[in-house]
C-alpha cells in the first residue's frame, strides 16, 4: 500500500484525510460523550446523506456542478446541527428528543431523494460505507481547512466548553455564553461529521467519534488523557481500517470500526486482568 500511496494522489488524500479525520472525530466525540450527546452523530450523519443525496439528484437531473454532494452534504449537516440546538430549546425537559426528529427527518429527505435520483448506485454505496478512493484534492483541503477551524477553536474555548460539558448550569452562572458556545459547538460536530462520511461513511461516522472514546475512558486519569488517549486508538483504528480496507478490496467504514471494537475489547479485557491481578495481590 505504501508504493500505491506514493504513486497514486487519491490514495494519499484518502490517507492523509483518515489521519485527519482520526485526531477530530475522537477529539469532539470527548465532548459529546461527556455531554451524553453521543446519538447526535447518528442523528447529523443521516441529515448529511439527505444533503448527499439531493446533491447527487441536482447533479443527475439538472447538471448542477457547481456544489458537489460533499458540499450539499456539509451545507445540510450545518442545517440539521442548528435545527437540533433550537429544539433542544423548545423542548428543555426532553432535550433528548431533538435527535430521533432531526434523524428522522434526515432518513425521509434521503429516501425521497436517492429514488429522484434514481436508487441507490455507486456514488451512494460509498458515502454509506467510506471508500479508500473517493477523496480529491478539492475534499482534502476542505476537511483540513474543518480541523485547522475546529482545533483553533477547541484550543480558544476549552475552559469554557469544559465547563459546559460538566456543569452547564454553574457555567452559566459564571458569565459563559452557552447558547453561543453550544452553537458553535454543534456546528463543529456537523462539519467533522460530514468530515468523516468520505473515509468511514454514513452508517458507521458514529462509530469513530464514540468507541476510540469508550476505549479511553477505561485506561485515562483525567478529562485531556481521554482526548489524548482516544486520538491515538482512532489514529490507529484509521492506519489499520484504511489498510486492511485496501487490501481485502471492501469499504473501509467497516474495517475502521471492527480495529475500534477489536481495541475496545482488549482493553476492557486488559483492564480487567489487571484489576484482578492487584486484588488478588
Amino acid at each position: 500500500m505504501l508504493d500505491a500511496i506514493l504513486n497514486f494522489e487519491i490514495l494519499r488524500n484518502t490517507f492523509y484525510t483518515g489521519l485527519i479525520v482520526g485526531l477530530l472525530a475522537p477529539l469532539l466525540g470527548t465532548f459529546i460523550v461527556v455531554r451524553r450527546l453521543s446519538l447526535i452523530a447518528d442523528g447529523l450523519s443521516h441529515v448529511t446523506l439527505a444533503g448527499i443525496s439531493f446533491g447527487l439528484f441536482m447533479q443527475k437531473k439538472y447538471t448542477l456542478l457547481a456544489l458537489t454532494p460533499f458540499h450539499t452534504g456539509i451545507i445540510f449537516s450545518i442545517i440539521g446541527a442548528i435545527v437540533i440546538e433550537n429544539l433542544r430549546g423548545v423542548y428543555k425537559a426532553f432535550q433528548e428528543i431533538a435527535i430521533p426528529i432531526t434523524l428522522s427527518i434526515g432518513v425521509g429527505l434521503s429516501v425521497v431523494f436517492i429514488a429522484m435520483a434514481d436508487g441507490i448506485n455507486t456514488d451512494i454505496y460509498a458515502y454509506l460505507f467510506g471508500s479508500v478512493a473517493a477523496v480529491s484534492r478539492s475534499d482534502l483541503y476542505l476537511v483540513l481547512f474543518t480541523a485547522v477551524f475546529v482545533i483553533v477553536v477547541i484550543i480558544f474555548l476549552y475552559k469554557e466548553l469544559f465547563a459546559l460539558s460538566f456543569d452547564e448550569e454553574f457555567a452559566t452562572v459564571s458569565g459563559i455564553r452557552a447558547k453561543i458556545i453550544h452553537y458553535l459547538f454543534i456546528i463543529m460536530t456537523a462539519l467533522v461529521i460530514a468530515a468523516s462520511i468520505r473515509i468511514v461513511g454514513v452508517l458507521l461516522v458514529s462509530a469513530l467519534m464514540t468507541l476510540p472514546v469508550a476505549t479511553a475512558m477505561r485506561i485515562a486519569k483525567s478529562f485531556k488523557q481521554t482526548i489524548v488517549y482516544s486520538i491515538i486508538f482512532g489514529e490507529v483504528a484509521v492506519i489499520i481500517g484504511l489498510i486492511a480496507g485496501y487490501y481485502l478490496e471492501i469499504p473501509p467504514g467497516g474495517t475502521i470500526v471492527i480495529t475500534s471494537a477489536i481495541l475496545l475489547g482488549l482493553t476492557l479485557l486488559i483492564k480487567k486482568w489487571y484489576l484482578a491481578y492487584i486484588y488478588k495481590g
